[in-house]
């Protein structure tokens, strides 16, 4: 049975060893530039351009025949999607199952709504190759990913709004506010999916220290955890200092965010996804 694992770019991880794997690129979208995030994109230079782009910035998700293509002639293929509150991907998705399902009788697509963004979309992803490479059916699969998807969250910390009001998100009042005044937002993925805005600080040390602390008002009992930034290598790595002072050596990674996460997070952004 040849099994495969499909993501949008929003996971900021385009290749991953040990499983057959793809992604599907969103798109950031101006009237003057578009940008596909995919490995041909240099988030450096978009980024320059969106900092000094001074009309409306939106982003699209991938359509249903680029859900298609990357799905190939996989058996049983597991999508794994940017939470279903912020972007159309997962129901992109949704609609492709059906058409490859319905030309394909006998193969399977389970589609995942991650209900969140970047690091923890990697944890779902890497628990599937887990339990791919462990040789359990379809369905098994099926149930223990759901069950893994209770366990896992994400925290985050924004220096800035501008690109969110931008994309009319969030008052650019508010957003002005954040900048000027060098305070952060600590946030979390909500239960539901939308990014929820947890505290208000001022600088990047206390706006870590808060994460931490929302993350031992999860249940993080010292799991896997893994951490993204935007811009922000000595944040991302003060972040993983923190927790492993105050746990020990645990299972931790850092990444670079590619185009979406950069695009929404913005420099300075540090999310971190983890298993409680």
């Amino acid at each position: 049975m040849k099994f495969k694992i499909v993501a949008d770019s929003s996971c900021n991880m385009l290749t991953f060893e040990g499983v057959d794997y793809a992604t599907v690129p969103l798109k950031i979208v101006t009237d003057e530039r578009e940008f596909v995030d995919d490995a041909d994109l240099d988030t450096v230079e978009m980024m320059g351009f969106i900092e000094s782009y001074k009309g409306r910035s939106t982003t699209s998700c991938p359509n249903v025949g680029e859900w298609l293509e990357a799905f190939g002639d996989a058996e049983r293929v597991f999508t794994v999607a940017i939470t279903s509150n912020l972007s159309g991907c997962h129901n992109a998705a949704l609609q492709a199952k059906q058409v490859y399902e319905e030309q394909h009788p006998d193969r399977k697509v389970c589609c995942l709504d991650t209900l969140s963004v970047g690091p923890e979309m990697v944890l779902i992803i890497e628990k599937l190759r887990e339990l791919i490479r462990q040789g359990l059916a379809f369905e098994k699969i099926q149930e223990r990913i759901h069950g893994y998807m209770q366990k896992t969250h994400l925290m985050f910390t924004l220096e800035s709004l501008n690109n969110m009001a931008k994309n009319g998100r969030v008052s650019p009042l508010i957003a002005k506010a954040v900048g000027f005044l060098n305070i952060r937002i600590v946030g979390k993925a909500s239960d539901t999916g939308t990014l929820q805005q947890l505290h208000k600080v001022r600088g990047e040390s206390k706006s870590l220290e808060g994460i931490l602390r929302e993350m031992k008002a999860a249940g993080y009992r010292g799991g896997k955890v893994r951490i993204g930034h935007s811009f922000n290598e000595n944040g991302a790595k003060a972040m993983l200092k923190l927790i492993q002072e105050a746990y020990g050596e645990i299972d931790g990674g850092i990444m670079p965010f590619t185009g979406l996460c950069s695009f929404y997070g913005e420099r300075g952004c540090v999310m971190v996804g983890f298993e409680s």
